[in-house]
């Protein structure tokens, strides 16, 4: 799919993100959006939540991902879809730290948050 916009600046709703394909750079499927979680005290979206692997839902992981990590990309084959794309390969993502869906991480657990956005070498959002 050849890209019509790389980046949008219009509100999205959240409903519309869940589901959202992710791919990487060149193309390659990384999963969906499952899941965004947001900061409470500064109303940021911190987190997108990308399930990867896995079978008929059967040994998927989850990977909570900085969400300014991610590039909206709006396709040109439909207006009304739209893909993240996410600079990494799919051999990184394998080795990303990820969780189980019934065992999420501590989300208050600051380690836990710093070492995540210095596997994706992203700026961390709350500084």
């Amino acid at each position: 799919m050849k890209p019509l916009r790389v980046f949008s600046n219009s509100p999205i709703r959240s409903s519309s993100i869940l589901g959202t394909r992710v791919v990487n750079a060149k193309g390659d499927n990384l999963g969906e959006i499952k899941e965004i979680v947001i900061d409470p005290r500064s109303g940021r979206v911190a987190y997108a939540v990308v399930s990867f692997g896995g079978f008929l839902g059967m040994g998927t992981k989850l990977f909570a991902i900085p969400f300014g990590a991610f590039e909206y990309q709006i396709t040109e084959s439909d207006l009304v879809a739209s893909q993240y794309v996410l600079n990494i390969s799919i051999e990184r993502l394998k080795a990303a730290p990820g969780f189980d869906p019934d065992n999420w991480p501590l989300m208050d657990d600051e380690k836990w948050h710093r070492d995540l956005h210095d596997f994706y070498k992203f700026a961390q959002y709350w500084t």
